[in-house]
């Protein structure tokens, strides 16, 4: 067992009982180094802190929640705005993956820990906070939609090379592979200059070491995911990297379409089949031709049944970069230009 995770094994258990005296110090000692090793990492918070930073976890600053907590928006010290995260439940182990990961984790395009806290049976994390919200709240049905949450289709495409930029990291960056099991636009966060960290890491699974270049494979996983961007695979119990890849092509069909996905807007992106009605209304005079056919390329890479034929998450990064000095170029001309042209 490697020394970071004995310190998350050590950091995490129960307090020993023992009455034997030597022990007692021998993890008292322990524990010291441990917290001071933390502190490398992040913060242990007081359960006073957090309930001060939320006002005793008032519901004007609840931000967000789902089945294992709800977020609020926080104050540390006088002027430190921050996330908070209060798990709920059966939800320590989500809490303890979620520390660990986030820890060890260090990319522009994943969200950042703060510190935790973990007291009478409460376990909280703090994040930075993201001021501009999920990506999910952008992409709503156009018809539906605040006019103000508008996204270009180049800030749309920065955003998707930076979230696949992060799942590439997971997969491939880390000493062992990690899936992340969840990738949607609602645990897409946007900084306050709309770069993307993907977030919800506490169902995440490791895999084997990365320099084995095998897929990561589990067989009868319990089926998790959001509902719509569940692989096929995983519906049926087996579980790799592709199947993030899978996830992550329908948000890319999102990103172009909007938050709505009627089954046959679905069904022509998988065939590569487009017309003018399925694109967001918003970027109809956005999108050059041949960035537009190049992105629902990628799509249909992403989304294919079987996760043998998928992209992987480096090659999905190099395709969408790709689209994106397609539209640069398109864009460098002066003239206006129609995707329908």
């Amino acid at each position: 067992m490697g020394f970071l995770a004995q310190f998350f094994s050590r950091f995490f258990s129960p307090r020993s009982n023992n009455g034997d005296q030597n022990k007692t110090r021998s993890n008292r000692t322990a524990q010291s180094h441990n917290r001071a090793f933390a502190e490398d990492f992040c913060r242990r918070f007081s359960l006073s802190e957090m309930r001060a930073a939320t006002q005793c976890f008032s519901n004007s600053l609840r931000i967000a929640s789902d089945d294992y907590g709800s977020v609020y928006k926080g104050t540390i010290g006088s002027d430190k705005v921050v996330a908070i995260k209060r798990f709920v439940g059966d939800s320590k182990e989500q809490f303890r993956t979620e520390v660990q990961l986030l820890c060890q984790l260090r990319h522009p395009n994943i969200i950042s820990i703060i510190g935790f806290c973990e007291e009478k049976e409460e376990c909280l994390i703090v994040y930075n906070y993201m001021s501009n919200g999920a990506l999910s709240k952008y992409l709503d049905d156009p018809l539906d939609r605040d006019p103000v949450l508008q996204l270009s289709w180049k800030q749309r495409l920065n955003i998707c090379i930076g979230v696949a930029s992060a799942l590439q990291h997971l997969h491939t960056g880390v000493k062992h592979s990690i899936v992340h099991r969840f990738v949607n636009s609602s645990n897409i966060l946007l900084d306050e200059q709309f770069v993307p960290k993907l977030s919800d890491f506490g169902r995440c699974m490791t895999g084997p070491r990365t320099l084995s270049n095998g897929l990561i494979r589990w067989d009868s996983v319990m089926i998790n995911g959001t509902y719509g961007y569940i692989a096929p695979e995983a519906l049926y119990g087996q579980l790799t990297e592709k199947s993030d890849v899978f996830s992550f092509g329908l948000v890319l069909s999102e990103a172009l379409c909007g938050k709505s996905l009627p089954v046959d807007i679905y069904n022509s992106l998988k065939t590569g089949e487009t017309s003018l009605d399925m694109i967001d209304p918003f970027l109809t005079r956005q999108i050059a031709p041949d960035c537009l056919k190049k992105f629902v390329e990628i799509i249909q890479r992403c989304v294919r049944p079987s996760g043998a034929e998928r992209h992987s998450m480096g090659e999905v990064e190099v395709e969408l970069e790709t689209a994106l000095q397609l539209q640069e170029s398109a864009d460098a001309v002066k003239h206006p230009f129609s995707i329908n042209s």
